[in-house]
């Protein structure tokens, strides 16, 4: 997504450098199309990054996201139905330049890390061939109390200071998840998903 706008950027810069007039102001539609004047520009950004060396060193990427997360959660012991109430991610993803969308990107990604954390399970295609089998979590699985704090550290080579945000909700919310079903309950999960009968069983052990 970062390259895609740097690459709108540049196509917008193009067009409207070419729009501007040499009095001031610039041209029109109609006045462009007078002048025969090209009314569409392609924008080209090649990230400045760097492939690995052999010992996996190097720059892959020109920007990147980090979060952090921590999540609430309640654990029926005679069941091991666990059920979380908060979470709070606290992202750093560069200059947000539109929060609605930033906020709804982050609110699917932890949704998405919910599911995996407790529910989701695609190990027998046979049953979990379809959305309800494969346990996808519903509406009712994820809290209402999601608390986002963004640290803003803008990036040089994003667009007007934006990292990306669609990879960062994904990464750990399933492990905070996990963590925090260990501190309620003592039962230490170290594979998704956690369902009630291997909390069940870790708790016994």
């Amino acid at each position: 997504m970062m390259p895609i706008g740097m690459a709108i950027i540049n196509a917008c810069e193009q067009l409207l450098k070419a729009m501007k007039k040499p009095s001031g102001g610039f041209r029109t539609y109609n006045e462009m199309v007078a002048e025969k004047l090209p009314t569409k520009y392609n924008g080209k950004w090649t990230a400045p990054a760097k492939d690995c060396d052999a010992n996996g060193q190097g720059s892959p990427f020109c920007c990147y996201m980090y979060g952090l997360f921590l999540s609430e959660v309640a654990v029926e012991v005679a069941t091991g139905k666990t059920t979380v109430e908060k979470m709070a991610i606290v992202g750093d993803i560069g200059k947000v330049n539109n929060y609605s969308l930033v906020d709804g990107q982050i609110y699917g990604g932890v949704a998405q890390g919910i599911g995996l954390a407790l529910t989701e399970d695609y190990e027998d295609l046979k049953k979990h061939a379809t959305m309800r089998g494969a346990g996808i979590p519903y509406i009712k699985d994820i809290p209402d109390s999601m608390d986002i704090t963004y640290v803003e550290t803008p990036r040089a080579d994003g667009p007007f200071g934006a990292s990306g945000v669609g990879e960062m909700p994904l990464t750990a919310p399933h492990a905070a998840v996990l963590n925090a079903v260990y501190n309620s309950c003592g039962a230490r999960l170290r594979e998704i998903p956690a369902l009630p009968e291997k909390i069940l069983a870790a708790m016994k052990k």
